[in-house]
């Protein structure tokens, strides 16, 4: 959990500001859901593992007396029986549960983005938190590879407005996972862990998933014969822009294109390629067959955004076309993205990226004595209804003073307004960072300040 002081929360908002930009230009709407969901909700949808990681709410009131007494009055109660809510995981199950529940009011195609913070029972570490924001965007209803393009798209514009460029988006098949899993002979009941497993892959290496995967009970045959998807996602990717992904696919068609699934999964792999090569995702998509992601409701393309200028993932989603279905006896098709955007955050700070965004306000209003001082509010209102963000020092402290707290607050012009000034019809501007002053004219002096803002 952490604060985010003046200068930090601008420069967040500097950054959402460019998310919802892009995203809207892309025709998503936005939409807000509850910070809380009911537990029966958000279980039995991330998996085992993320189930785990689910903030509880505990119950309240008598319930919870309830619940309290029965266990003191000798009850072997589950924790389930103490909560019956939990803080959002994510912002994909709460959509499905819209999806499902308003689908009447909704368009038949529903674009959205949400920027909103979850929570996760997580161990905090360099980019990870237990309470953070995402930063996603979906699309309801259909079941061509365009929406994937589109995502993708997305996703690219925004990271490439952030200053991003050496960055790749992995995409991969749930299907074409399933039916590499055929082909080595793993059993049905173990799919899942095996999936768990191979999604550490970028964390653990080859050694460290062959290791679990002997742990969740894999087969030395069926963990041989995922070797060849093991090691090819040891190697590293090539540059951006020279993914050789057409030799990719004919690999895979060589390994399971003999499958129904695999069939499938390449048809659609190479329909998002296409469809992607005209947009900003084009030199950025790269086939990974080793990616899984271990959320258990993908059904279809995955993607997650990676580099070698960074370590861990930026972002990532895919299609669920089954999740919508668990809240209504209506499935319906569905894709997204989750943007990391607090990984994003402390690169860009690291990067210097938004230290331009450190200004509170254009302009500081001086204060003269308390008789002048509606004279001053008249041109505070002047610039504020010119489009300047403009303040003043409270008190009528003498003029060092207020000089100390433009200067505190990086605020880049002061204009000082006393009684000569106001008989004369100007207005005396002194810029903080030169030191220099000048008289403008009070006509002017809102252009004068935008003009100088700009340079």
């Amino acid at each position: 959990m952490r604060d985010f002081l003046p200068a930090q929360a601008r420069r967040r908002n500097h950054v959402f500001g460019i998310i919802r930009e892009v995203y809207e230009s892309y025709g998503f709407e936005p939409l807000e859901t509850p910070s809380m969901e009911r537990l029966s909700t958000l279980l039995g949808k991330y998996g085992d593992e993320g189930d785990q990681l689910v903030f509880k709410v505990m119950k309240r009131g008598n319930k919870f007396e309830k619940a309290r007494n029965r266990c003191q009055g000798g009850e072997d109660l589950s924790e389930v029986d103490f909560a019956d809510m939990g803080l959002r995981y994510d912002l994909t199950v709460p959509l499905a549960r819209i999806v499902a529940q308003y689908q009447n009011d909704l368009p038949a195609i529903f674009k959205r983005y949400q920027m909103a913070p979850v929570w996760r029972a997580d161990r905090p570490q360099r980019g990870r938190f237990r309470e953070f924001y995402q930063c996603d965007v979906d699309v309801i209803g259909s079941t061509s590879m365009t929406v994937e393009a589109e995502v993708a798209g997305a996703l690219s514009e925004v990271l490439g407005r952030l200053g991003f460029e050496k960055f790749r988006i992995h995409i991969n098949h749930r299907q074409l996972l399933d039916a590499m899993l055929d082909n080595a002979g793993v059993p049905a009941k173990l799919r899942q862990d095996a999936l768990v497993a191979i999604d550490k892959m970028d964390k653990i290496g080859v050694e460290g998933v062959v290791k679990e995967l002997n742990e969740r009970g894999l087969s030395q045959s069926a963990i041989d014969g995922l070797m060849p998807l093991l090691e090819q996602a040891a190697e590293p990717a090539a540059q951006v822009g020279e993914f050789d992904n057409e030799a990719t696919l004919a690999a895979l068609e060589a390994q399971v294109g003999h499958l129904e699934s695999g069939q499938t999964a390449l048809r659609e792999l190479r329909n998002v390629l296409a469809f992607a090569s005209a947009g900003p995702a084009a030199d950025h998509l790269y086939l990974d067959p080793s990616l899984a992601r271990g959320l258990s409701y993908y059904t279809g393309p995955i993607f997650e955004i990676r580099s070698d200028d960074f370590a861990g993932s930026l972002g990532g989603g895919g299609r669920y076309d089954d999740l919508i279905g668990m809240f209504s006896k209506r499935s319906m098709p569905a894709c997204g993205f989750s943007l990391g955007i607090e990984r994003i955050l402390v690169l860009l700070e690291e990067r210097g990226f938004m230290a331009e965004q450190s200004a509170g306000a254009d302009v500081l209003v001086t204060l003269w004595n308390d008789d002048f001082t509606p004279n001053s509010f008249r041109l505070l209102n002047e610039f504020r209804q010119a489009g300047l963000r403009a303040d003043l020092y409270p008190d009528n402290d003498r003029m060092g003073k207020q000089f100390g707290y433009a200067d505190e607050r990086s605020i880049p012009f002061v204009a000082i307004l006393a009684p000569d000034e106001l008989e004369q019809g100007v207005v005396a501007i002194k810029d903080m960072k030169s030191g220099e002053q000048e008289k403008v004219a009070r006509a002017d002096v809102s252009e004068w300040i935008r003009a100088r803002l700009a340079e």
